[in-house]
């Protein structure tokens, strides 16, 4: 559900096997449709929950120690091993994920080339939202904003103002329960030559990101790439713009796990899918990596869109209509 941090089930694994705790309005549609073979489901009537999930985790546990990642009275809270060995995807889980992203960023891809400057923000997100759906993808977040209120917003949530010159369209796509983020950006300018002071905001957002690139690898902390971020935005003439925004983080599933703050000890694991978003005024960079044994693996990136090399990377450029 998108409205809930929590969903309509919940997982128990003990000694004896995993079990699925739900209610009888899922119960069927799980059965049949999401859940793999050799999970056994219980079921309660949907007025007795949380009570009867409650009483079921006390008996299938037989009075031991119960840890979750929502504590009740009496539980404890995950192991940080456990919770560490969930940000390491595994196989299965980076296929599933690179699916994701290359669905998304083509979703991406089709709204902003049939994007027109007269449409409005709730337009451009609303098309965004059904290219989601229409790939099987809920969209967590579709964050939209045109000309004017692109300076202004780094979180610009739409509005009814029309697109006109320059549009941002912001991902956070979500499919069995991974999280896929990118932002692009569209400029309804052809022939008219474009903007100096955004080509060079666009160009120093790119170099402060590339700085973050550079820098990650298996075991750094998300406090040292916070800091690079800094010191990054200092170099190219943006010193302090780090405050307006929150620099991202890693992901998975969650579309930020973990932001990456000042002291920050979390390391970054092998195969730990990160996101980050350096921004400045109009501007903004933003697509989903795995940190792999081999290297950096884009995951959010689609062929059609217009890319450029920066720092023997392609990013995205402004998709100019």
């Amino acid at each position: 559900m998108l409205t809930t941090d929590v969903g309509i089930a919940e997982l128990l694994i003990t000694a004896r096997g995993a079990f699925v705790l739900t209610d009888e309005i899922e119960e069927g549609r799980l059965r049949t449709e999401e859940l793999p073979q050799g999970l056994e489901i219980i079921a309660c009537r949907w007025t007795e929950k949380p009570a009867a999930w409650d009483r079921v985790v006390r008996e299938l546990s037989g009075g031991g120690a119960v840890a979750s990642d929502r504590p009740a009275p009496g539980e404890v809270s995950l192991p940080q091993e456990l919770i560490a060995a969930r940000s390491s995807l595994q196989p299965e889980e980076l296929a599933r994920y690179a699916a994701l992203g290359k669905a998304a960023a083509e979703a991406m891809t089709d709204v902003l080339a049939a994007a027109k400057p007269e449409w409005t923000e709730y337009q451009l997100a609303g098309a965004g939202a059904e290219a989601l759906w229409g790939r099987g993808i809920e969209p967590a977040l579709t964050l939209a904003a045109g000309e004017r209120r692109l300076p202004i917003y780094r979180h610009p949530t739409p509005s009814a103002e029309k697109l006109r010159g320059r549009a941002m369209l912001v991902f956070c796509g979500r499919r069995h329960g991974l999280f896929a983020n990118l932002t692009r950006f569209v400029e309804f300018r052809a022939g008219r030559g474009e903007p100096g002071a955004r080509t060079e905001l666009d160009h120093e957002v790119a170099e402060v990101e590339a700085d973050a690139l550079d820098a990650l690898h298996e075991g750094v902390e998300l406090g040292a790439i916070y800091d690079v971020l800094v010191r990054a935005y200092a170099r190219v003439g943006q010193a302090g713009q780090e405050r307006a925004h929150h620099q991202g983080g890693t992901c998975g599933y969650g579309s930020r796990d973990v932001i990456a703050v000042p002291g920050s000890k979390v390391r970054i694991a092998r195969n730990n899918a990160v996101a980050f978003n350096p921004s400045l005024p109009g501007a903004k960079i933003e697509d989903t990596f795995v940190v792999a044994p081999e290297g950096l693996q884009l995951l959010t990136v689609d062929p059609r869109w217009p890319s450029r090399e920066v720092r023997g990377r392609r990013r995205p450029d402004v998709l100019r209509r």
